[in-house]
């Protein structure tokens, strides 16, 4: 019986250890592309899925079920011998508590992604030594997802994986890489993770806790206090964006959850709705229409 035991717990403990973080549906597209060698596409998404998927990228233990569901989707837009031009999609969520509902975490849309890649060749990185702008982006990625779902669980729960990306970005900075420069635009990796790490964003921070933990996972229990509660903290952010005006974190933000608002608020009473749709517009006014549909039930 004392040696069952111990192979069980052994057998448990080897789980744990394997146990990723991630569970990232990683998808290439290269329907753009004509005439190229399609293989390589396809050992691309092998490899990159691998690498997202099999790294350790923390030294917390996951369980299966624990693990974060994202996307990444990279579209191929051109190729020149081992050079590709890209844009990435990455999406991440959460399970809502005690129901079968996920809440989008980010959905942030990366128009910079240039890469140099052989077929088979493998995908290495090191945290303080960039040698692959292809692997230092799914990094980055990788540490911003575990950081926006840890916020939503835990109060500034993210800082550590945000550090992480924030890292990778101070060292991209002296590469030719596109997409990480300050100033290069205002919706790059350099500026979201910049926003993120930034002091005028922290009532931001606390807020999208709140949003998950007090809001939507109340929710189960109490929709009218959950909404109440996601009300509440809309002033935080209408006091962000106008602190930094056009913040690619409170768009980005936006992009996640507009639908979702929308969904929540079409429930509320007349005042919740009149409030909601008047702070949703001020910050951002071109989807305006859209918060309009709140009044529609």
């Amino acid at each position: 019986m004392k040696k069952y035991l111990f192979i069980l717990t052994i057998l448990s403990f080897c789980g744990l250890m394997e146990a990723q973080e991630l569970k990232c549906n990683l998808v290439i597209n290269s329907d753009k592309v004509q005439g190229s060698n399609k293989d390589v596409f396809k050992t691309l998404q092998k490899e990159a899925s691998e690498f997202m998927n099999n790294r350790r990228w923390t030294d917390l233990s996951f369980s299966e079920e624990e693990r974060i569901d994202c996307n990444m989707n990279i579209i191929i837009s051109a190729v020149e011998g081992d050079g590709y031009r890209a844009e990435l999609t990455v999406q991440a969520r959460r399970p809502v508590y005690n129901s079968s509902y996920f809440t989008s975490l980010i959905n942030f849309k990366d128009n910079s992604f240039a890469f140099t890649y052989k077929e088979f060749e493998p995908l290495e990185f090191s945290e303080n030594n960039l040698q692959s702008n292809l692997t230092s982006v799914l990094a980055y990625y990788a540490y911003l997802i575990i950081g926006y779902d840890m916020d939503s669980f835990s109060r500034l729960g993210g800082t550590p994986y945000f550090q992480a990306a924030e890292n990778i970005v101070t060292q991209a900075q002296s590469t030719d890489w596109a997409g990480w420069k300050a100033f290069e635009n205002d919706k790059n990796r350099y500026a979201l993770i910049n926003n993120i790490m930034d002091e005028a964003f922290k009532k931001y921070r606390n807020y999208f806790y709140e949003y998950h933990r007090y809001g939507l996972d109340e929710m189960t229990v109490n929709v009218t206090n959950g909404r109440a509660k996601i009300l509440e903290g809309l002033p935080l952010l209408r006091e962000a964006n106008r602190a930094r005006p056009s913040a690619v974190v409170i768009s980005s933000f936006l992009d996640a959850k507009n639908d979702e608002l929308i969904n929540i608020f079409t429930e509320g009473t007349q005042k919740e709705k009149e409030t909601a749709v008047e702070i949703l517009t001020d910050i951002n006014p071109t989807s305006a229409n859209r918060y309009e549909q709140i009044f529609k039930k």
